[in-house]
Order: structure tokens, then C-alpha cells, then sequence
């Protein structure tokens, strides 16, 4: 369980190093982001192979909010309200950043299709926090195993992919595909309470 999660920070910690880097105007390399991130310039380039996918990358993990940006003491509990939310959040950084999330997956495919390091996360993880978090308010009132599974079954709806789907698929506007998407996830948080329920 370590390595997974080292590799998940050094990830983020280059992402962050050219964050910081592209705030000081920089246009970096990626021996500078090594620099920056206190990591190998070997290291640098085993999870990115250029700087191209790792300012792509970078530009739209300064948009996703964290968790705690979120959700605050006094927020709602009811776990629609709350993934609704995450999905809100993340659509409108997903249209604001389209071209360069369509790049990332180019990126992340392509790695895929070469067989680059399959130990390496191909991507960051930026949606399953945002998730677990929206269902904090219920993980104690469900099975653990519901809890993972909604969590899974929501990554599904929430992220690239499927605005890649309702955009290219379905060919549906925006205001329909929210709507699907919050149609989507109350059927499934419905059936996750469904699921918990011997009755």
C-alpha cells in the first residue's frame, strides 16, 4: 500500500513544482519541475515522458478544488446534495480546461498503448477524494463494501470521460448532460441505500 500512495505523492508533487514554476511566469523543463520537486530528473521523466503532458497536466490540477475547499463544518449532509456538488465543481473545470483534458487522456493512452511503466500511475486521482469525502456524512450509516462500490460506480459519471461520452456519444448540451449526470447520481446513491437495506 506504500509504493501506490509514494507514487501517487511524487506524482502530485510534480504536478504541484510546475504549478509553482508556471505561477513565476517560467516556462519549465522538466529538469526544472525535477529541481523544483526535489526528485531525479529520472524520476521526473518516468512520469512524464515530456514537458508537453506535464504542463498540460499541471494547468488543469490548479483548477480541481481540495476536499476541505468543498465541504466546510456547517455543509450539508445529505449525500446527493454533496456529490452534486463535486460533480458541479468538476464539470465546470472539465469545460473550462476541454482541450487540455482531452490531451491528457491522448497522454495517458498513448503510455498505455507503449507499456511505459506500469507501475506508474498514468493519472492523477483527483476525483475518488472529492468522492469519498461528499460521502463522509454516510460511510458509517452503510457496509464498507457499498461505500467502495458507490464511490467506483460514481468515478464513472463524474470526470472526463463522461462528458467525453455525453459531449462525442450522446451529443447532448450542457444543460442535459448535468441533468443526466444528476439523474445518474441519485440512481445510484438510491441504490446503494437500497443495497444496505435488508428489508
Amino acid at each position: 500500500m506504500g509504493r501506490p500512495n509514494q507514487r501517487s505523492r511524487t506524482r502530485k508533487d510534480l504536478l504541484r513544482a510546475t504549478s509553482h514554476l508556471l505561477k513565476q511566469g517560467r516556462q519549465p523543463s522538466l529538469e526544472d519541475v525535477a529541481e523544483e520537486a526535489r526528485v531525479s530528473r529520472a524520476t521526473a521523466y518516468r512520469y512524464f515522458s515530456s514537458v508537453e503532458a506535464l504542463l498540460v497536466e499541471a494547468a488543469v490540477d490548479v483548477g480541481v478544488p481540495e476536499p476541505d475547499e468543498l465541504f466546510g463544518d456547517d455543509e450539508p449532509t445529505d449525500p446527493v446534495a454533496r456529490v452534486q456538488r463535486v460533480d458541479t465543481a468538476l464539470h465546470d473545470v472539465i469545460r473550462d480546461n476541454d482541450t487540455s483534458l482531452r490531451m491528457m487522456l491522448v497522454h495517458s493512452l498513448q503510455r498505455n498503448m507503449k507499456g511505459e511503466d506500469d507501475d506508474l500511475p498514468r493519472r492523477q486521482n483527483r476525483r475518488i477524494p472529492l468522492i469519498e469525502a461528499a460521502l463522509a456524512p454516510v460511510r458509517d450509516q452503510l457496509p464498507p463494501a457499498t461505500v467502495d462500490t458507490l464511490c467506483k460506480a460514481l468515478a464513472l459519471i463524474i470526470g472526463t470521460e463522461a462528458i467525453v461520452v455525453l459531449d462525442d456519444v450522446l451529443q447532448v448540451d450542457d444543460a442535459d448532460a448535468r441533468k443526466v449526470k444528476q439523474w445518474a447520481i441519485q440512481a445510484l446513491v438510491d441504490a446503494a441505500w437500497a443495497s444496505a437495506d435488508p428489508h
